[in-house]
């Protein structure tokens, strides 16, 4: 079955072949985006996959549906970037793959906050340059904090799990609270208001709907604990820029660890090396000593990639025998 594979990335052509090698299907890899102006690349494909910051609104699936697509995989566990009542209405089947490695976004969490709490970057730039002076190297201990997780899927419970190894207090936050997994870990669910009260350290790993867009914002910047180390790995638009870039200034954020950003879809997943920047937000993220921004590369472990591919075939393969695809949304 011919697959029309948008906005792929150099690491997963590799990834795709190899997967297929037993299956046969026809991969089509697309390096541009997919939206309204490039669906048209898709013609003849049955099944088409897109990353998470393709956008596929009414008008693209609308072009997809005209061009005789069934399908599509999604290369992600969020799905914020499709348009799904418009999907439903056009009887196009969408998949996404929800557990293609937690351990790996959560550890990425962990990463960004070790860095940031022991300064590993910047000592590391100044040793490589003769530097073995310590000033402006001073970093906080992690064992004993307070640290709260907001969103209890599987990446949320696996940052958990890593940070109470750490020895750290575990508050936790969804609107399903699982009861067991907290007794498991000595855990106990909060609201979101008390966990921002209380925590030295806010991880954020939640889905990005309605409800959850800008849950990090002005009021929880009130409520929080002078000096939080805020981390999101989830999505960009869990929390309020402008209000994050006010914590760091008056400094009831110390520290941010971001692998996502609200207005990521412009400019993560291409090389800008040169360009003057447009996105003053973003500069200001970039510049400031106490952030360290990745570009939504939580999830990029050989591990991962290599499911999302599978994942992503086990779909077609599915649906090319009129079954009904694997983690259908």
């Amino acid at each position: 079955m011919k697959i029309a594979i948008f906005n792929v990335q150099f690491h997963e052509k590799k990834t795709f072949a190899a997967a297929n090698r037993q299956l046969g299907h026809e991969l089509i890899f697309i390096r541009e985006h997919l939206d309204e102006s490039t669906a048209h690349l898709a013609q003849g494909a049955p099944c088409v996959s897109a990353f998470v910051n393709d956008c596929l609104n009414r008008e693209t699936l609308e072009i997809l549906k005209q061009q005789g697509c069934g399908l599509i995989a999604l290369r992600s566990a969020g799905y914020n970037h499709i348009n799904l009542s418009t999907a439903r209405e056009l009887n196009l089947k969408v998949t996404h793959v929800p557990d293609y490695s937690p351990e790996a976004v959560a550890e990425h969490a962990v990463a960004l906050l070790m860095t940031l709490a022991r300064k590993t970057h910047r000592s590391y730039l100044k040793v490589r340059e003769g530097n073995f002076d310590l000033t402006g190297l001073m970093g906080v201990n992690i064992h004993g904090k307070t640290v709260g997780v907001v969103g209890t899927g599987k990446i949320g419970k696996a940052f958990a799990r890593i940070m109470r190894g750490f020895g750290c207090t575990i508050l936790l936050n969804d609107l399903v609270e699982d009861n067991r997994f907290a007794a498991e870990l000595g855990a106990s669910y909060v609201s979101f208001e008390d966990m921002c009260r209380r925590s030295d350290i806010l991880s954020l790993h939640l889905p990005l709907t309605p409800m959850t867009r800008r849950i990090f914002n002005h009021r929880a910047l009130e409520c929080a604990k002078p000096g939080l180390i805020l981390l999101n790995t989830g999505r960009g638009g869990l929390i309020d820029t402008d209000v994050v870039l006010e914590g760091l200034k008056n400094g009831k954020i110390s520290l941010a660890g971001l692998d996502v950003y609200e207005a990521e879809s412009a400019v993560f997943y291409g090389d800008h090396t040169g360009e003057r920047g447009q996105d003053d937000r973003l500069a200001s993220l970039i510049a400031s000593p106490n952030v360290l921004l990745t570009g939504h590369h939580g999830f990029l472990t050989e591990t991962a990639v290599a499911n999302i591919a599978d994942g992503v075939l086990r779909s077609v393969t599915a649906f090319e025998k009129n079954e009904d695809p694997p983690n259908q949304l």
